[in-house]
C-alpha cells in the first residue's frame, strides 16, 4: 500500500486492510512506510515507466533536463495512476513470495 498512488491515506489504507486480512499490524505499518522522501523519486520513476505500458503509443516521455510543470503533470497522470497501481501489485507478489520463501526455508521446526 506504500506505492499505491492515495498520497496522504496509504497507511489509513494499510492499517484498515490488515483488519480485514486480519494480518500483523506492526508489519504492516512497517512495510507501507516505503513511500520514505530518498524512496519517493525512484518509486515515481518506476511508476511512470511502468504506466507507458499501459499506455501504448501514447506514453509521454519526461525529460528532466526541462522544467516540469503542472501541465505536463496533468497530462501524464493517467500514465503515473496505471503505473503506480501496477508496480504496487507487481512489488507486493514480489516481495510477499520472497518473504514467504525465506519462512519457509528458515521455519523453526516443533520439538
Amino acid at each position: 500500500m506504500g506505492i499505491v498512488p492515495i498520497w496522504g491515506f496509504q497507511l489509513a489504507a494499510a492499517i484498515a486492510l490488515s483488519f480485514i486480512f486480519r494480518l500483523n499490524k506492526a508489519l504492516v505499518i512497517i512495510a507501507a512506510n516505503i513511500s520514505i522522501p530518498p524512496m519517493i523519486p525512484l518509486i515515481l520513476f518506476l511508476s511512470y515507466q511502468m504506466g507507458a505500458v499501459w499506455m501504448g503509443d501514447q506514453a509521454g516521455q519526461i525529460k528532466f533536463s526541462t522544467e516540469i510543470t503542472l501541465e505536463i503533470v496533468k497530462s501524464n497522470l493517467l500514465q503515473y495512476a496505471l503505473g503506480a497501481v501496477s508496480l504496487a501489485i507487481t512489488a507486493g507478489i514480489i516481495f510477499g513470495g520472497l518473504t514467504y520463501m525465506a519462512l519457509k526455508v528458515f521455519k523453526r521446526s516443533k520439538t
